[in-house]
């Protein structure tokens, strides 16, 4: 049951009434009467856009909310010479040594890779190639997202967390020359 808001002429009797009454238990303030409630704020109306038959509406958005490796190895923290860091971004450093990792499994390619990277410390090279590849686009449209790429999504993260994060001093998306956004340069620290 909603209350109805009293009229000024209603408020103002209840000021008078409050005035010569006296209070049962008095702690020596003066009684305010109710005011009346303020008017609720009206909210902005939704803005919609005009729509034509036959028009092709807005596309819907990505809901891949988490962002791409390419964008979080571009936000990481720059770890090593920032002249050797471009040459390699430009694709002018060889790399001493390649591991390819197309049509493998998660458990599979993890082992391999931390083999690898080890293996190309302990072998005192700087500067090794990952080939992940792109992956595949299955997403069928359903409310759950798919992403494509699992190796390439999982690649920059095994590289982050311990045993290689001890050896791997910075990692970056490769130049198109050595597989573009399908491969990563890793760049290893010096073995002591």
């Amino acid at each position: 049951m909603t209350r109805r808001r009293l009229s000024p002429d209603e408020v103002e009797l209840w000021r008078k009434v409050t005035r010569t009454a006296d209070r049962l238990h008095h702690d020596g303030k003066p009684h305010e009467a109710p005011l009346p409630k303020p008017a609720p704020k009206k909210r902005p109306a939704i803005e919609l856009h005009p729509f034509d038959m036959g028009q092709k509406p807005a596309s819907p958005p990505a809901h891949d909310l988490s962002p791409t490796p390419s964008e979080r190895l571009a936000r990481a923290p720059l770890r090593m010479d920032r002249k050797t860091h471009a040459r390699m971004k430009r694709g002018k450093i060889v790399p001493e040594g390649k591991l390819d990792l197309h049509g493998m499994t998660m458990d599979r390619a993890h082992l391999r890779l931390v083999a690898f990277v080890l293996k190309a410390q302990a072998d005192g090279k700087r500067l090794v190639l990952v080939i992940t590849g792109k992956g595949k686009h299955r997403d069928e449209g359903g409310p759950i997202p798919v992403r494509y790429g699992v190796l390439r999504h999982q690649v920059p993260h095994w590289l982050s967390v311990p045993p290689l994060a001890q050896a791997v001093l910075q990692v970056a998306e490769a130049h198109q020359s050595h597989g573009g956004g399908g491969a990563y340069y890793v760049y290893l620290r010096r073995n002591r």
